[in-house]
Parts: C-alpha cells; structure tokens; sequence
C-alpha cells in the first residue's frame, strides 16, 4: 500500500479539487458578507424607508445585520445534520452534485434581492447557501478521506480548510469598494456563489464515486477496484482493497450506528466526544469573531483603509493553511493542534493588551494587526484544518455519516452563537473581548493534551481498535502494543 499509495495522479488530484469547490463556496459565503457591511446596512434602510417612511432604528439594524451574518450558520446547522440522509442513499459524489441546486436557487434570491426592494429575499438566500455549506463540510471532508491513501489523508484532507480560506480570500478581494463592494454591484457580490457551483456540475461527473461507499455500502468489489486504480494509478491495489474488506466485514457484524448509539455505546462515547471537543475548538477559538467583523475591529484599530487589513489577514489565512498541508504528515495531527491553540491564545493576549492601549500609544494599531495576523495564522496551523478530516479518520464506515452529521451539527451550531453574539459581547467587554476566548483556547489546548489521540499514518481500523482497548474491548490483533499505548493522549508524542 505503501508503494502505491504515495502516487499522486492526475485522477485522484482532480476528484479532490474538484470536491473542494464546495468548501470554497462555504469560506466565500462565510467572508462575504463582511466587507460591504455599510452598503448593505443602506438597502437595508432605504428599503425599510420606501415601505413605512422612516428609517430603521439603531437596534433593529444592529439586529438585522446580526441575522444575515447567524442565519448562514442556522442553515449549515440543518444542513449539516442531514449529511446522513444522502451519502449512503447517493453516494458522496452525487450528494454532492445534487446540493448545487441549494447553491443556485441561494445564488438566484441574494442576487436579485436589491432588485426585488428585498432584504428578506438576501436573508432567505443567505440561510439557504448555509443549508448548502453544511452538507458540503459533510461531504467534501467525507469523499476526500475515503478517496485519498493514508500516506496522503492528512495532506489531501487540509485541501478542504485551503479551499474555505481561497474563499474568504476570494471574498474579501471581490468585496472591495472598487470591484464589487459598492451599491452597484453588491447583488452580484452575493449571487458570485452560482459559478462554483456550475463549475462544480460539469466537473463531478468526471470524478469517481468513493471506492469505499462501492465496496462496503453497495458491495460492488470489481467497481470500487477500478476506481482505485484510476486513483493510485496503478494495477497494484490488494492492500488497499483487503484494509476495505476487513472494514466491510467488521461493518457486517456491527448494525447500523445511528446518533443516539453513537452517545450511549462505549465503543463510540470517547471518539465522538473527542470529534465534537476539536469542532467546538476550531469555532470557539475566536476565529469567526475576527472573519465576521474584522473590517470593524481594524477600524476600531485605527488603520486608515481596513478593508485591506483584512485582505492581508486573508493572504495569511492562505500562506499558513498552504504551510499546513505540507508538514500534517510529519508533525501529525495532535502536535500541530495543540501549536496552533497555544500560539492563538497568546496573539489573543497580544491583540487585548494591544487594542486596551490605544487610546494612550498610537503605534498599538500595529501591534494590534500584528497580533490578528499572528491570530490566523496559529489557526491554519492546527485548529483550522485538522477537526475537519479527523473526524473521518476517528470512525469506520459504519458510525461516519452519523459522526459528522454530529460533529457539523456543533461546529455550525458554535459558528451561529459567535455569528450572532459576538457584537453584544463586544459592545459590554470593549478589547478586552478576547480574554474569553484565551480562557476557552487554554481549555481546548488541556483537553486536546490529555485525550486526543494521534492518528497520523494509522488506518481506520487501527485507529478504531486503539479507542477499543480504552473503552474495555478487546483491540485489533494488528494493533501494536506501540500504536495502542499512543491512544493515552497525554503520553503521545508532542
């Protein structure tokens, strides 16, 4: 498996960028709405004042604009929790494919929504995208760990967290006053989401189904061996094959895993206690606070054109994920994570102790960028990418769609709680707003020290087997002593 499984072919490269347009689409729809906040601010009055004569009040705009940027997370909070209902009916490739629709009737309702005097229409779409993003951070994570080779996972996995930041960045760029941030053309701004997703049509039929959905869901051995041969580029697929098989038989002993068996069965208590702790990491890190309203903290900042500030943080946000894909398979997993909380607790101290000295040294506004900077790209280090994909690497095929539809379910339900209430927390704390996410990041950098497990070069089974021997069953007699001692957390290697 070794031997094949480093090659990377043209087949298997275009499987994955082409199901990382999905997660392109959720960082675009997640960074857009930020720069054009004013503009839109404005329809949102100018329509409120064609219809009852008046302007809208402070508060009730501030609610408003609350709701376009939360209502995205209620969708991907829907969204996410039906992942289950399609991949094994569908297959992951066509759930994928059959979720554009959600991106072009979105697409279609922010577009036209100035046009049509609409803020509900903009709302509407903005909660419909959202329903697409959810599935897409269920699928795309889901198609590229079954299609990729152990050797590659991690590295092919961090492509997902690449395409959401190239679509923050995407956004931010787009969203500048003189391209299509400006009253003119901000519909187009939001409806931009219908071309990914046609692009993403033409491409998907050219990619295969999952060798692992052909061979353990539909049974189809021959099928699922010729799509790992157009994968691996070469004939010489068996340990591939007999790793899926050995799944495909302990799936056969095993009935199906819903969410609920996912809570009470000891087997699956810890995996899933681990995957929703490292979900809820990555959304209650601050990070969204910075993505949702950093135009407003550069502002406050005092630098003078804060919409390229947070382009620059964007360029970092990609630098740092690209830096990311390349060392996950030699650091691992659970080292590069616990990297990045602490370095984004310490920037958060920076940026506090930056932005509560102001008013009183005028160079802190350097400071203070320096510190988001240093911010995001801890993120892309550990926290950004590496929830996504391990969720995929905790669970065997059984217990997976039910995972991640758990797993998404709470980091879109985080996204929504910092989506909506971050500008209330931050109009009663002023800068000292991010010494609750320092409290929060020191908590998750705990947790992940003493009960994540490091999963780098493991198969699934494996993996599978050492949450056994934890749980009191009895382990995988290809478990060695040396990989099971490794799922103590604490004693892992930093």
């Amino acid at each position: 498996m070794e031997s094949s499984g480093k090659q990377v072919t043209l087949n298997l490269m275009l499987a994955v960028g082409t199901a990382v347009i999905g997660s392109l689409q959720f960082g675009y729809n997640t960074g857009v709405i930020n720069a054009p906040q004013k503009t839109i601010e404005r329809f949102y009055n100018e329509t409120w004042h064609s219809r009852y004569g008046g302007y809208v009040p402070e508060t009730t705009l501030t609610t408003l604009w609350s709701v376009s940027v939360a209502i995205f997370s209620v969708g991907g909070i829907f969204g996410s929790f039906s992942v289950g209902l399609f991949v094994n009916r569908l297959g992951r490739r066509n759930s994928m494919l059959l979720a554009n629709v959600l991106a072009f009737v979105a697409a279609i309702f922010m577009g036209f929504s100035k046009m049509a005097a609409s803020w509900e229409m903009l709302i509407l779409g903005r909660f419909v995208v959202g329903l697409y993003s959810g599935l897409s951070t269920g699928f795309v994570p889901m198609y590229v760990g079954e299609i990729a080779p152990t050797s590659l996972r991690g590295a092919l996995g961090t492509l997902h967290q690449l395409g959401i930041v190239i679509g923050i960045l995407m956004a931010q760029i787009f969203g500048i006053d003189s391209i299509m941030g400006n009253p003119s053309l901000w519909p187009l701004l939001l409806g931009f989401t219908f071309l990914p997703a046609a692009l993403q049509c033409v491409l998907l039929p050219f990619c295969p189904e999952s060798p692992r959905f052909l061979l353990i869901i539909r049974n189809e051995e021959n099928e699922a061996r010729t799509v790992l041969q157009k994968l691996r580029g070469t004939e010489e697929v068996e340990a591939d094959m007999e790793e899926m098989r050995e799944e495909s038989r302990k799936m056969m002993r095993e009935k199906k895993v819903t969410i609920l068996e996912l809570f009470r069965s000891p087997l699956y208590r810890q995996p899933i206690f681990i995957a929703i702790m490292l979900q809820l990491s990555q959304q209650l890190s601050g990070i969204n606070a910075v993505f949702y309203y950093s135009t407003k903290i550069f502002e406050r900042a005092g630098v003078s054109q804060p919409v390229y500030a947070t382009i620059g943080a964007g360029v970092v946000n990609v630098a740092f994920t690209v830096v990311s894909l390349f060392v996950v398979e030699r650091a691992g997993r659970r080292s590069l994570h616990l990297t990045g909380l602490l370095g984004m607790a310490a920037s958060a101290i920076l940026m506090t102790v930056a932005m509560a000295l102001l008013d009183q040294i005028k160079w802190m506004s350097y400071v203070s960028i320096v510190a988001i900077f240093c911010f995001v790209a801890f993120f892309e280090i550990g926290p950004g990418p590496i929830p996504w994909f391990i969720v995929a690497e905790l669970f065997s095929q059984g217990p997976r769609p039910s995972a991640f539809a758990v797993a998404g379910f709470s980091n879109w339900s985080a996204n929504f709680i910092i989506g909506m209430g971050f500008q209330y927390v931050e109009m009663l704390t002023g800068p000292y707003v991010f010494i609750i996410f320092t409290v929060l990041l020191l908590g998750f950098f705990v947790f992940t020290y003493f009960k994540v497990p490091e999963t780098k070069g493991r198969t699934f089974d494996e993996i599978s087997a050492g949450f056994q021997q934890t749980s009191g069953q009895p382990a995988k007699k290809y478990c060695t002593p040396e990989e099971l001692n490794s799922f103590g957390g604490a004693d892992s290697e930093l």
